[in-house]
């Protein structure tokens, strides 16, 4: 547009950090260039078309996207969880759950999005757009975490995933450091060096399972890239000194929770700086699987934490609004 180039930092800081309605706000622009952009621009915001609330405070907000320029029209879901982690901690957090694909394409067998199929790509704006939209329910409590754990493999849609990326941890965007966002990835293994290299995001990986007949049985992506090659792709990642490589294990009752499997895990995850989040199978209609008992994943935690791995027991949130890990569907509860 002819303009100086500073004038981009000052318009993508109205748009994203004031968050702008209309361009006539932008008060630090001449008339001329405000009008310039009324005429050639919108300022589109995505709005939730409804808002379920948990007992437990979780909220899943339910975006209905229109079609527009040869994009097919769309639904997907975000999820606001709050996590106090004790009652005198004043670093309670508040977690906004993010989507980065309609659907999902990679078919893991425990995953209600995945009986969608993929449906599409979202664009940057819509993946920002349901932070703006978090920011806006959860006022005045502030966001402390993004996590890229919604609908969709975020690297199976890298280019629009990274530009969400940059504008949510820039100065002139959301300004949250990349150290409070996290990206779950099936396991894409030639994506994840890329992404750590290029955004200083952390990591989560789905594992689910310790060998490769069991993992191509409940999560497909592993017969294009098996346990020995996402696991060197992991060795190999340029980490900072003090980060680790979570990796996320759904536990299924008979499936994948036998104490071998737990120290199948240990001998998988030698010599890695990780880890594990234990989750609890949040139940779907026509999963055909069933949690694991309580005390089956205490004992699955503790043969981690004898061999030294970190492990951690996710506690499931929104299970009643089908809002916990794994029951998004795009879907308005049932009143």
């Amino acid at each position: 547009m002819g303009e100086p180039p500073y004038r981009a930092a000052q318009i993508l800081a109205w748009v994203h950090r004031k968050r702008a309605v209309t361009f006539e706000e932008m008060s630090n622009l001449s008339r001329a260039l405000r009008a310039r952009l009324a005429a050639d621009f919108v300022l589109a915001r995505l709005e939730p078309a409804f808002v379920a609330d948990s007992a437990d405070g979780t909220r899943k907000l339910l975006f209905h996207l229109p079609a527009e320029r040869g994009v097919r029209a769309a639904a997907i879901e975000s999820v606001l969880i709050p996590q106090v982690d004790r009652p005198d901690d004043a670093r309670d957090r508040l977690t906004l759950c993010i989507s980065s694909q309609a659907g999902c394409g990679m078919g893991c067998r425990f995953c209600a999005t995945a009986r969608m199929g993929l449906v599409r790509n979202l664009r940057p704006a819509e993946i920002v757009g349901q932070v703006r939209a978090g920011i806006a329910l959860a006022a005045p409590t502030a966001l402390t975490n993004i996590v890229f754990m919604g609908m969709g493999e975020p690297l199976a849609n890298y280019g629009p995933v990274k530009t969400a990326l940059e504008i949510l941890s820039a100065e002139w965007g959301y300004a949250i450091s990349p150290r409070r966002i996290t990206v779950s990835t099936v396991g894409l293994a030639p994506a994840v060096s890329r992404l750590i290299a290029e955004t200083g995001v952390n990591l989560a990986v789905s594992l689910s399972a310790t060998t490769d007949p069991q993992r191509d049985r409940l999560m497909p992506v592993n017969r294009r890239f098996p346990l020995a090659g996402l696991l060197r792709a992991c060795r190999e990642l340029p980490l900072p000194r003090r980060k680790r490589i979570t990796f996320e294990y759904v536990l299924l009752a008979g499936e994948n929770d036998a104490d071998a499997d737990a120290r199948r895990l240990v001998r998988l995850l030698h010599g890695l700086r990780v880890k594990v989040n234990l989750i609890p199978f949040n139940p779907f209609p026509g999963a055909g699987f069933a949690a694991s008992p309580r005390a089956r994943i205490l004992r699955f935690q503790a043969i981690l934490r004898a061999h030294g791995i970190g492990a951690t027991i996710r506690e499931s949130r929104g299970q009643d609004i089908q809002a916990a890990c794994g029951q998004l569907a795009a879907a308005r509860p049932a009143a």
